[in-house]
């Protein structure tokens, strides 16, 4: 990407008016009596659950980290209450020391980790000390498969730290560019204020920075943009390019780089991936942005008139911190679902996603131990835009062999999310969103999604990390008003109550059009209205204590 493309980007990106946005609860509303395709959990409490009762379902969020002492989400934190608080006692015996609202598998005595590679780059330095001074030719059968695919890997890893390397440098470049620019602009104007009339009547053929200026903001008064000052401009710019140039560091020094290993900060054997009792009680970590947001749409306090409602109103949120920013590592995902399924979750929320996976197996036999204790599964689709049943996607709900090919056979107990717009129409699912006729079960909304984010603050965030956790709470609805329902069930009815449509919509990362029922198993998006409505006909077959 040259640096004029660039250039332009971190404009549009940068200047980006705000267009005409749905309200901020519009995950709660109904399609038919609000005009959004959200949930309808609002009019499910209102019509249907307001004279029944309910009984508390523990979620499990494994994530980021949670703020416990936000002030709509601490009412509803589970509480270990088997466990004395700062005694330094396993009062349980459950193997985990004061781990009174969850536990961090990414932690240890002496500190927590923050950033972490993606697991290519793991998978990639893993096979290079095998694979690295091998000559290919020379191989046949397994040893060429495997060494092909090592080659596969190596490129993927190389190029992407390459590039960001070279992104980096030309985002420096750019903003120097824009920055030049705006100044010439301003001089070239004097005394005369920013407007479209004084900038397009500057003669910018004798001064191309000038003319660069001109094209700059010809394109944001052509989109309606209110641009301000040049000062205004100036640190717009710096804002986004900051951010940019953040994230493409990070992958060249921390996600990309095969040298990268904050892993000793634990102190576990990393090599034992059913090693138990590691880890701390720093349920928070370095930045619990992302889980917090998360749990908020699940369960944030409803009608206490702070902030924002969640879609569950009798739940305890169990925080299970296994994502750094980088990819989760499959022991610490295993690891967290047997503790959420150990101490007593109905469902786990698991918003997050990778492209390969290092021990398949010891999450699957995490994920059958849910599924004999009736747990239910919800995880994000992911948001590469891509045809889940062609790409790979980790965690996944089909068990593989030990030998690395999969079984052919699926968790019951699973439920795959894609993300859906607030607009209608072709744009209904979420432009990022992935999808997939066999590997992606239902949509949810997960666009502009208002919840709740460190330090008693409120954010719109996207993603289908942002969709999963709204199935989530309307499993938490269902399991909670209709406890004798089983994790199947419960999956049963989300996807056969989902409403319907066949129009035609964008299919993501494609420039294509399908009907939106193709996009997934149940063709539909997930509604608490109608899975109430449903469940109510529906004799439960869980077993009741």
């Amino acid at each position: 990407m040259n640096l004029r493309s660039i250039l332009i980007i971190c404009i549009a990106i940068a200047m980006q008016s705000l267009q005409a946005q749905a309200p901020q609860d519009w995950f709660h509303l109904d399609s038919k009596a609000d005009g959004y395709n959200g949930v309808s959990s609002d009019k499910a409490y209102k019509e249907l659950l307001s004279e029944m009762k309910s009984t508390t379902v523990i979620v499990a969020v494994i994530d980021s980290g949670v703020d416990t002492e936000h002030e709509d989400l601490a009412p509803v934190m589970w509480v270990n209450k088997d466990e004395v608080p700062g005694n330094g006692i396993d009062d349980d015996n459950n193997g985990y020391i004061d781990d009174i609202h969850g536990w961090n598998f990414i932690g240890g005595k002496n500190g927590n980790v923050n950033k972490d590679t993606y697991e290519a780059t793991r998978v990639y330095k893993k096979l290079k000390a095998v694979y690295g001074d091998m000559d290919g030719s020379k191989l046949k059968g397994k040893k060429k498969a495997k060494y092909d695919f090592y080659l596969k890997v190596k490129e993927e890893v190389e190029s992407k730290r390459e590039n960001a390397s070279t992104q980096l440098a030309s985002l420096s470049a750019t903003e120097t560019m824009i920055y030049g620019a705006l100044e010439a602009l301003g001089t070239a104007l004097g005394d005369k204020p920013l407007t479209k009339e004084n900038v397009e009547a500057l003669d910018g053929s004798s001064n191309e920075q000038v003319a660069i200026a001109q094209n700059i903001l010809g394109r944001l008064y052509a989109e309606g943009e209110e641009v301000g000052t040049i000062k205004d401009i100036k640190e717009e710019v710096a804002t986004q390019i900051g951010e940019g140039g953040d994230y493409y560091k990070a992958q060249v020094d921390f996600a990309y780089n095969p040298d990268f290993n904050p892993r000793t900060i634990i102190g576990d054997d990393y090599s034992n991936s059913y090693e138990k009792g590691y880890g701390n009680n720093d349920y928070e970590g370095p930045d619990a942005f992302h889980g917090t947001h998360v749990s908020g749409i699940i369960a944030a306090a409803r009608n206490n008139n702070i902030g924002m409602n969640g879609v569950a109103n009798n739940v305890q949120i169990m925080t299970l911190r296994a994502v750094p920013d980088g990819d989760e590592r499959d022991k610490d995902v295993a690891n967290a679902i047997i503790y959420a399924v150990d101490n007593g979750a109905s469902i786990i929320n698991m918003s997050f996603g990778k492209g390969y996976s290092w021990d398949k197996v010891a999450v699957d036999k995490a994920v059958k131990y849910a599924c004999k204790k009736d747990v239910l599964l919800v995880h994000a689709a992911g948001n590469a835009a891509q045809n889940n049943d062609t790409a790979e996607n980790y965690p996944r709900d089909e068990y593989f062999k030990k030998n690395g090919k999969p079984k052919g056979k699926y968790a019951s107990n699973w439920m795959e999310i894609g993300a859906l717009s607030w607009k209608d129409g072709a744009d209904l699912p979420a432009t990022f969103s992935n999808y997939g006729k066999k590997n992606v079960d239902v949509f949810a909304p997960g666009v502009a999604i208002y919840s709740t984010i460190p330090d008693n603050e409120y954010r719109n965030a996207q993603g289908t990390s942002m969709a999963a956790p709204v199935v989530a709470g309307v499993a938490a609805m269902l399991r909670s008003y209709f406890p004798a329902l089983s994790a199947e069930q419960t999956k049963s009815i989300l996807m056969s109550s989902s409403v319907k449509t066949m129009d035609k919509v964008n299919v993501p990362g494609e420039d294509d059009m399908k009907p939106f029922s193709s996009l997934s198993v149940s063709g539909g998006i997930v509604n608490a209205y109608t899975a109430v409505l449903k469940a109510k006909s529906v004799k439960g077959t869980k077993k009741m204590k």
